[in-house]
């Protein structure tokens, strides 16, 4: 694993920023190191073929039961971000030229791992004129090839700087779900999310479903950041408004103290409460735990969401 703790490593861009300090977490957060034989039989295959997860990069909690399971986030594009989220453990920087072979090795590797269902996600690319929207599509083609039973989740930048047309060359790819965060309340952007736009990152999701109404279409939010119950539900309201079939809920923990702090740990008990009010909205599909992060749990709960949607409308 990348060394997720020392921000003069990780990040020097930084280095600038006040410490906040680390609360020590609940028990109900806490997870074991990976040890298992599939965990390392994971990392082989990642490292064989060169290829950059979230996983390791985000430092997610969950590596250790995913990658034991044989499953990945893969992460295209690089490992450097042209944003600056205070949330996030991804390096921010000026990242390198696109690997023109990555889309086929990403295709290997799943192949290799013999993925039933596989997430793909990648930086913030503000250097590119269509934000890696391209990229991304030849991406789901290589797999589709190279993998043709596997299922395609991708969870995109917002390519907010880019024409409008970039998200139908996406759209086009026919992933199975179209996953971008919102990641916190409206109110919380400049302090957390300083380069997006909640209300553009809003618009994509509606977008999506205006081009291809059959698409599955999912999002995101981390509570714990400073946000309140209200905004929360408003949160929701405005994915159901753009009508987002997939809701997830996560609590934030920081990665190191150069981040945003944690304002508060959620307890599970108020994630049910969330869950539950998100169903009562109308989502078809509600992950709403301390441990939920986009991808964690992404193919058991593809096929709750398809047999959700099968019926309703049965």
């Amino acid at each position: 694993m990348r060394d997720l703790k020392t921000p003069g490593k990780r990040h020097p861009e930084k280095a600038h920023r006040p410490d906040n300090a680390q609360p020590v977490k609940p028990d109900w957060i806490r997870v074991k190191a990976p040890t298992s034989k599939g965990y390392f039989e994971t990392q082989r295959i990642l490292r064989e073929n060169r290829l950059v997860t979230v996983c390791e990069e985000a430092g997610c909690p969950n590596a250790g039961e995913c990658w034991g399971q044989g499953h990945a986030t893969m992460m295209i594009m690089g490992e450097i971000c042209t944003r600056g989220c205070t949330f996030c453990n991804v390096a921010t920087g000026k990242p390198q030229a696109l690997d023109a072979f990555e889309p086929g090795r990403v295709a290997d590797a799943v192949a290799k791992l013999g993925l039933k269902h596989v997430v793909v996600t990648s930086v913030d690319r503000d250097d590119l004129e269509d934000g890696g929207a391209a990229h991304f599509a030849q991406t789901i083609r290589a797999i589709r090839h190279r993998a043709p039973d596997t299922t395609i989740e991708i969870l995109t930048p917002d390519f907010l700087h880019c024409a409008p047309d970039v998200l139908e060359t996406v759209v086009a790819a026919r992933p199975d779900v179209f996953n971008h965060n919102l990641e916190t309340v409206p109110g919380l952007y400049p302090s957390v999310r300083p380069g997006a736009r909640y209300f553009h990152s809003l618009r994509l999701l509606q977008r999506v479903k205006e081009l291809d109404p059959t698409m599955f279409t999912k999002s995101g939010i981390m509570v714990g950041l400073g946000e309140d119950r209200q905004g929360v539900h408003q949160v929701m309201d405005d994915m159901r408004a753009a009508d987002v079939d997939f809701l997830t809920i996560g609590q934030y923990l920081q990665p190191t103290r150069k981040h945003h702090a944690v304002a508060s740990f959620v307890t599970p008990d108020e994630f049910a409460a969330y869950e539950k009010a998100a169903y009562g909205k109308g989502f078809l599909m509600v992950s709403a735990t301390p441990l939920t992060r986009s991808s964690y749990h992404a193919g058991e709960d593809f096929a709750r969401l398809r047999a959700a949607r099968q019926a309703k409308f049965a």
